[in-house]
């Protein structure tokens, strides 16, 4: 056990808490049993947590016990199942996306939803029910889980399924950051795939309702969508944008050199950002250069770009620990999603952002699909916007009226990157906050795991 200062990925909200390490969910399943048996005045409760790509405090716990959950990482088994069956594959929490794929791959296995980063645990994954390109077609992480094994806060361990006898208690678990207990092992429906690479169509959009359009009418072609959008960019061209769109390439849509080796897993890396950075390197003039650079490097129109992993999916994971480019003071990460239907909320939100002097250049816009019944899972259908503001004073106004925005159309925001939403905020945006309180009362009645979060909002 360690003493140890945390922060979230946005390097924001730095929390002083013990950390332990089991590394077999009985040391963890020991761990439980202690505190629970600890007077509850000495002790501020537990938390679990992965590799700390939650963006704010929902992995943490000032002055409390964290559960780091990294060294439970064996993959168990993998069933890549008869012909026609569903492939699986059984692994502990511990285990991240990047080592998952490494393995799946040579099988001719793809994990069927990937966040913007391979550095995420499985039990990061359900906790937060991550979401990716594909929601519109493939739904959340939560979707394709088939059981999983949870730690609960009398000591034992529970096999939940979704549509079992304990279905509440998975669907609670499934986005439920981590409060219902620690999920200790999972097994996940995986897919077939022919290749590690991708066809992929790129538009340059010259305005948001343009790119609004597009998506409307060309995502049902695809498997995955994305949009890098201009949040700096004012007037006629408010909202310009990046469209990418794409499918799982097949061995016959590869050049000769890559259908040698189509599952073969390229990623690249330009080693680690050193923390060296200061304050004030995203501004007015460096995400002005770095939007025009970016729309005016897309093609105006391409079609049929073959991609491997990285670049489709994860370029950030080529810079380890980018996030110490936005300085010591960090930066904060603002996730909504608007329902379809208020589109002329979500463009005054996009008016709001470009206009409010706070610059980000790592913009993303898609579409959500169904939801699932997780009760505390963020994806509704609806339109989601993503921006990364660096901390400086004014920036909470600006979150205050976008919260205002969003709340005024039904929309909610993301518990995965928050920390700052209010209590009372949280609780309209989530209409079964008390279906979900009333699983976690029954299970953890004294409240043994919590977080910063959890505290914050009054969970």
């Amino acid at each position: 056990m360690s003493v140890t200062r945390l922060t979230g990925w946005g390097r924001t909200m730095p929390a002083t808490t013990e950390v332990v390490r089991p590394r077999t969910p009985d040391e963890a399943v020991e761990l439980v049993r202690a505190a629970r048996g600890a007077a509850r005045d000495t002790t501020r409760g537990l938390t679990s947590r992965g590799l700390g790509r939650s963006y704010g405090d929902p992995a943490q716990n000032s002055g409390g016990t964290t559960i780091e959950l990294t060294g439970m990482n064996r993959i168990l088994h993998v069933d890549a199942a008869v012909e026609g069956g569903e492939p699986t594959v059984v692994l502990e929490a511990g285990v991240d996306l990047d080592t998952l794929m490494r393995v799946l791959l040579p099988f001719g296995l793809w994990i069927p939803v990937l966040p913007g980063t391979r550095q995420v645990t499985i039990g990061g994954a359900i906790g937060s029910d991550v979401h990716g390109k594909n929601h519109h077609t493939q739904g959340s992480f939560g979707n394709h889980v088939r059981s999983l094994d949870l730690l609960t806060a009398d000591g034992e361990v529970s096999t939940l399924t979704p549509d079992g006898p304990d279905a509440d208690l998975f669907w609670a678990t499934v986005g439920g950051m981590g409060l219902t207990g620690i999920i200790l092992r999972a097994t996940v429906a995986v897919q077939r795939t022919e290749t590690a690479y991708f066809r992929v169509d790129t538009d340059r959009c010259p305005d948001l309702d343009d790119l609004m359009r597009q998506m409307v009418e060309r995502d049902d072609d695809y498997t995955y969508s994305v949009a890098w959008f201009d949040a700096v960019t004012t007037g006629a061209h408010m909202g310009r944008a990046v469209l990418t769109l794409g499918n799982k390439a097949t061995v016959d849509e590869l050049p000769p050199k890559l259908a040698k080796r189509p599952l073969q897993f390229s990623a690249p890396s330009l080693g680690t950002v050193p923390p060296v950075f200061p304050n004030g390197m995203v501004n007015a003039v460096t995400a002005k250069m770095f939007s025009e650079a970016w729309y005016r490097k897309a093609p105006a129109h391409r079609v049929g770009e073959i991609q491997n992993i990285t670049q489709f999916f994860h370029p950030l994971d080529i810079a380890q620990d980018w996030n110490r480019g936005y300085g010591p003071a960090g930066f904060l990460q603002y996730q909504f999603v608007m329902p379809f239907g208020a589109e002329d909320t979500f463009r005054h939100s996009v008016d709001l952002i470009t206009s409010s002097g706070h610059h980000s250049c790592l913009n993303v816009l898609k579409r959500f699909g169904a939801s699932n019944p997780g009760m505390l899972s963020f994806p509704t259908p609806g339109w989601t916007l993503t921006a990364d503001f660096p901390v400086k004073p004014g920036l909470e106004t600006l979150c205050e009226t976008l919260d205002e925005l969003v709340l005024s159309v039904g929309g909610r925001l993301y518990l995965a990157k928050d920390s700052r939403m209010s209590a009372d905020h949280f609780a309209q945006m989530y209409p079964r906050l008390d279906e979900f309180r009333a699983v976690r009362q029954r299970v953890d009645p004294d409240g043994l795991f919590t977080s910063d979060l959890a505290r914050r909002l009054e969970i």
